[in-house]
């Protein structure tokens, strides 16, 4: 296990997901780091009983390093498969070269690779772990987009992988995807997820522990609430994407390993009444529903938004129906993974009186 170390403060520019716009720096500090080595990431599922990398308390920041499956996951060595691209060897991150090599990779598990577990001290089952997406640093200036056959909306667009190597422009932010078409950067974590009730065998398809829900509202300056289910809540993060399209519908964003840093903090008792996480940025509260029919999702995050506002804008139901109809936009954040995502916002704008975004303990 990682010790916690004191940190230097750091400085993070807070991006508003909704409007893309720049917020004041904030200053936070560090207090620990975890490193992506075969010894701290699982490659495509979550086991039961595996030991914490890392141990913090509630209210502590991390920094965790991950790799992007693309480029390991593509049945040849990471040199080999980006040098298509013009990536030399020096620029390809040699934990994912040791990762494609010595990790272990279950047969029929997830593409995904995570790091951790992380444990934070006092959460129990019962419990909610927000997880404050502070800073998202790119650690190499190139991702990729890969669609295949079978996968994706339009599984037979393709005969065979059809893996883009896309290089960015970093002082700019921006993806450069072709001549002329360039893609303003947006990056988020994929996939954050607290160990569900029992082992994930395949971290493909998301569930009320987080994981692979591609939402790509978790950008910096933004909150996800997680239930928790295990002592510690054993948190684990990856799949991180330098920018993606609600729906992602190819199967893929563009893939490209990053840098969180995230703030942990535990709320006691606030898990047990959670069915599906939420999250919030300084726009809007977003509640989500999932599930393997979109129709159902759609129903499950409408039925989210009723419960949200009657706890917490004292509404009945009957007008929270009408202002979640009126008010409320409901959008595909994820449709390829098997268990489908749609996510409501719910914009903070339209109250009168709202407390102020992190300034709860």
């Amino acid at each position: 296990m990682i010790p916690v170390r004191s940190g230097v403060t750091l400085f993070v520019l807070l991006v508003a997901c909704s409007a893309c716009t720049q917020m004041p720096q904030i200053p936070y500090n560090v207090d620990a780091h975890v490193d992506s080595t075969p010894q701290t990431v699982v490659w495509g599922h979550l086991p039961s009983g595996r030991q914490p990398v890392l141990r913090v308390r509630s209210g502590q920041t991390v920094s965790i390093d991950t790799v992007s499956h693309q480029g390991v996951i593509n049945g040849m060595d990471p040199v080999k498969f980006f040098s298509a691209a013009g990536i030399a060897p020096g620029e390809v991150l040699p934990d994912a070269i040791e990762i494609y090599h010595k990790a272990e990779h279950p047969k029929d598990s997830g593409a995904h690779v995570l790091t951790g577990p992380v444990y934070v001290d006092g959460a129990e089952p019962g419990d909610m772990l927000e997880v404050r997406i502070l800073d998202l640093k790119f650690r190499v200036p190139y991702g990729v987009n890969n669609s295949n056959k079978g996968s994706g909306v339009l599984p037979a667009l393709h005969a065979k992988p059809n893996p883009k190597i896309i290089k960015f422009d970093l002082q700019r932010r921006v993806a450069l995807f072709a001549p002329g078409i360039e893609v303003p950067l947006v990056p988020f974590m994929g996939i954050m997820t607290v160990m569900p009730p029992a082992a994930l065998p395949n971290t493909r398809p998301p569930g009320i522990y987080g994981g692979n829900m591609d939402f790509n509202r978790l950008t910096a300056g933004s909150s996800l609430y997680l239930p928790v289910h295990q002592a510690g809540g054993l948190f684990y993060t990856g799949d991180s994407h330098a920018v993606q399209g609600d729906g992602e519908i190819n199967g893929t964003a563009i893939e490209a390993s990053l840098t969180p840093v995230l703030q942990f903090i535990v709320h006691k008792g606030g898990g047990r009444s959670m069915k599906w996480p939420r999250a919030e940025d300084a726009a809007n509260d977003y509640v989500m529903g999932m599930d393997a029919d979109l129709d159902v999702a759609l129903k499950e995050a409408a039925e989210e938004t009723i419960a949200f506002l009657q706890r917490e804008r004292g509404l009945s139901p009957a007008d929270a129906y009408s202002l979640a109809s009126i008010g409320v936009n409901y959008i595909v954040g994820e449709a390829v993974d098997g268990v489908l995502m749609v996510y409501g916002a719910i914009p903070k704008k339209i109250f009168s009186s709202n407390r102020e975004f992190w300034a709860r303990p």
